[in-house]
Parts: structure tokens; sequence; C-alpha cells
């Protein structure tokens, strides 16, 4: 019999911050197992998650005793010590694009189809129209910037392309169309070639 895989990702399946480490975790090739933590019940905020990380967030990886938590950390952490350089590229420049979309997606993308779709999936009580006007405005400027280029920071995937997949997505859950954006959308389409891709499931209130 097979050893446990060594990597646990705790997570929520209907998150896109977790889904992101997902993607990474798949294409490197690692062994992994989930764990779910079951957030509506506020399973997050007990004595025992929280001994993993005070934050109470997801997603968290424990790394055969490294714990690493924050989507865009262990993507970081994933990359240096498990994958190729291209990846996440090693000099100033080529990191610093990188850089530059993990912000995005903590920041824009976040606050944006992140918080649009969380309004209308996990029916939360506020109104969506600031979130999807600013998805609306960050897929503009992504679809502008990937003009005469494949993906986000790079010639080839790096792990900006995964922290901004996810939410992006699955933005129309959060009723923020993508038909305005096509190269966004030819974009989307080349992550989902790239292999060891999974998807994410789909919200069973979309």
């Amino acid at each position: 019999m097979s050893a446990e895989p060594p990597i646990v990702l705790y997570r929520h399946p209907l998150s896109g911050h977790c889904h992101r480490v997902e993607l990474l975790l798949n294409m490197l090739g690692l062994r992994y197992r989930t764990r779910d933590v079951d957030l509506l019940a506020g399973e997050q905020r007990q004595p025992a998650f929280l001994a993993i990380n005070p934050f109470g967030q997801v997603p968290v990886i424990d790394d055969g005793g490294t714990v690493v938590a924050d989507s865009n950390a262990i993507l970081v952490y994933l990359a240096m010590h498990y994958g190729e350089a291209s990846w996440l590229p090693r000099d100033a420049l080529g990191a610093a694009r990188v850089q530059r979309w993990l912000s995005l997606a903590a920041g824009a993308l976040a606050h944006g189809a992140a918080r649009a779709r969380a309004v209308r999936v996990f029916r939360r009580a506020m109104d969506p129209s600031e979130a999807i006007a600013a998805a609306q405005a960050l897929f503009a400027h992504m679809d502008s910037a990937l003009e005469g280029q494949t993906f986000l920071a790079a010639d080839g995937p790096t792990i900006a392309d995964l922290a901004m997949y996810s939410y992006t997505a699955h933005a129309p859950e959060g009723g923020v169309s993508l038909e305005p954006y096509p190269r966004l959308r030819a974009w989307l389409e080349r992550v989902q070639s790239l292999p060891g891709f999974v998807a994410m499931p789909a919200s069973p209130t979309a």
C-alpha cells in the first residue's frame, strides 16, 4: 500500500482561491490530498483550524510539516520549491511582471469578480453592482493586455495566469458576462488546455 501524499490542501471546493492552488499542484504533477473545510458552518473559525491558520482562511497547505497559508503565497512556494523557473521567473523583471498580476488577483479580482460571485453563490447580503463594475473594468484591462500575447506575464504560463484564472472563468456566476472580452476568453481556453488542468465545479446556485 502506498503512503499517503505528503501535501495536504485545506480547501473549500467552490473557492477560486483554493482552485488556483489545485491547478498548480496538478500541473506540477504533485501528489496531494484534500481536506474540505465547511466555511458555511464556520469550521474555519474553530480552534482546530485556527491552530493551522490563525487568520481563519482557506487555502492552507501542509507540506510534510511545512505550513503555508494564502493562495498567492502558496503558488510562490510551490513554484519555487517544485516547479521549473518558467512558472515564476527568477530574473527581476520577469518576477515583477508576475507579481503585478498576483497583486491584481488579491486586489481588483478579489474585490470585483470574486465578490460579485460570492454575493450570489454564498448568498451574501450586499449590493453586487460595484463589484460587477470593478470586474468589468479589470476584464477590459486584461483583454487589452492580452493583445498580441498568449499569456499574462510571459510567453508561457506562469503562476500569474493561475492566480487570475478561476474567478475570471467563473465570473458569469456572479452576473459578469465575458462576451465583451474575446482575447480574455481565448486566454481562458489556453489555460484550460494546459496539461494537468482541472476544472472548478460550477456553483449549484449559478
